[in-house]
Formats: structure tokens, sequence, C-alpha cells
């Protein structure tokens, strides 16, 4: 069995292209940073985690995925290569998503972009203090299959 669920905050803002297809799909690529349960020295840890969307879970992510938000996603272990321009076998391991959804209210997201921007340390883990619930973002009602 090849399942993966893992939960983290995005590195940077998720990259989206689209196939060159008479019917384009979207690819989005995107990082998480998830925390580490164990740490070493005391010092918190995260693996950086590679993670790949295809169509509507590609355009929901160009939609709504931003820096610094928490999410969780599921999905498979894949691995490929490719040779580079430079003729060298380059080898890749990804998690293809296929259900992904926000771990965080969007308060807590933007209050957490805040405060990274403004220390100049590395990518640092945030904790959500909230109380549990996740509120829904601005204008996505109509891609929720109930009303």
């Amino acid at each position: 069995m090849n399942k993966v669920v893992l939960m983290g905050r995005l590195t940077k803002d998720p990259e989206v292209r689209y196939s060159q297809s008479d019917s384009p799909v979207a690819v989005a690529r995107y990082t998480l940073a998830c925390d580490r349960r164990f740490k070493r020295d005391g010092e918190p840890s995260a693996d950086f985690i590679p993670c790949v969307s295809f169509g509507k879970q590609g355009e929901f992510v160009e939609k709504y995925f931003r820096k610094g938000m928490r999410v969780a996603v599921s999905g498979r272990i894949q691995t490929r290569s490719y040779e580079n321009g430079e003729g060298r076998r380059v080898y890749v391991t990804e998690v293809v998503v296929e259900e992904q959804e926000f771990a965080e209210s969007k308060s807590s997201s933007d209050d957490y972009r805040r405060e990274q921007s403004r220390s100049n340390g590395g990518f640092s883990m945030g904790s959500d203090p909230g109380d549990g619930f996740m509120n829904i973002p601005d204008g996505i009602d109509e891609e929720l299959p109930f009303n």
C-alpha cells in the first residue's frame, strides 16, 4: 500500500502550469514543511516534502494556497527520473496529492505570515492557538459539495 498523510506549511507560493494540450490540465507544485516529532538538541526541525496536484486539485491550489498556510494532504509517493539539459539523470521523489484541505483558519494563517515577515530567521514552524475549527475562505462557496 502506498499512502501518505502530511500536515505542514507551504514554504512558498505554489507554482502552477498548464499542460500543452487541447484541454489544458493544471499542474500545481508546492513544498510542505512538516514538523518532526522529535527534536535534536531541543531545536525544532522539519522535513521539506515536494507535492504535486493535478486538474481541479491544481486549480484549487492556484486559487487558494499561499506561502505560510497550514494544509493537510493525502496521496501517494511517486518516484521518477529524467535527463536534464546537461545530460545528467535527475531522480525525483514527490507526493502525488489525492486530497488536500486547509488545516487552520484564514486569520491564523495571516497572523503566521505577518510574524514570519517580521523575523529574519529561517523557516520556523508555528502552532495554531485557535479553537480547533477551520474557517472557510471567502469565495469558495461555489466549490463546496453542499450548501
